[in-house]
C-alpha cells in the first residue's frame, strides 16, 4: 500500500480525532484521552484558524487515515504528529516528517512528553536535537524540547 499526504478535509475529522485518542492512549494508558477528545477537536480548529496546517497520510487505495501532522509553518512548530497503531513502523512517521520539512524548510521545533520514549527515539533518529526541558502547562508532565534545522551545504 502507498500513502497520499494531503490537507485535512472535513470528512476526515472524526477518523483523525479517533486516531489522536488511540495514539495518545499508547503513550499513557492511565489518562482518559477519550475525555480529552473535545479539547483536541477545539485545539485543532483554533490552531488551523490561526494559520497552521493539518495534513493527513491516507493509505491508498482504501483511504484509511494512517497518520497526521499539525504544523505552524510560519514558526516551524510541529504541534502534533501521530501515526495509527497498525501503521507504526511502516514509514508513516518519516513520510509525515518529510512533509513537515518541505512545508517548513527553515527548521522545525517541537515538545514531547518525556515518558514518550518511542517518539523521542524517532525524533533523535530523524536528526532532531534536544534543546531543553520544561513542563507541559496543560498536563503538568515533564517535556523535552527538540529542534531540527536543515544541513548547511558547503
Amino acid at each position: 500500500m502507498s500513502l497520499d499526504i494531503r490537507l485535512l478535509e472535513p470528512a476526515d475529522r472524526e477518523a483523525l480525532l479517533a486516531l489522536w485518542v488511540e495514539s495518545w492512549r499508547e503513550v499513557d494508558a492511565g489518562i482518559d484521552f477519550a475525555a480529552r477528545r473535545d479539547w483536541f477537536d477545539g485545539h485543532l480548529a483554533e490552531t488551523v484558524r490561526a494559520g497552521a496546517s493539518c495534513h493527513v497520510a491516507v493509505s491508498m487505495p482504501d483511504g484509511e487515515i494512517a497518520g497526521f501532522i499539525l504544523l505552524d509553518t510560519a514558526s516551524g512548530h510541529l504541534d502534533q504528529i501521530c501515526a495509527a497503531s497498525r501503521w507504526k513502523g511502516r514509514g508513516v512517521g518519516p513520510a509525515l516528517l518529510a512533509m513537515a520539512r518541505r512545508l517548513s524548510p527553515a527548521g522545525l521545533r517541537l515538545s514531547v512528553n518525556i515518558m514518550n520514549h518511542r517518539a523521542i527515539r524517532f525524533y533523535e533518529r530523524e536528526g532532531f536535537i534536544r534543546t531543553g526541558e520544561g513542563i507541559n502547562p496543560r498536563s503538568l508532565l515533564p517535556i523535552a524540547h527538540y529542534s531540527w534545522a536543515p544541513a548547511i551545504s558547503r
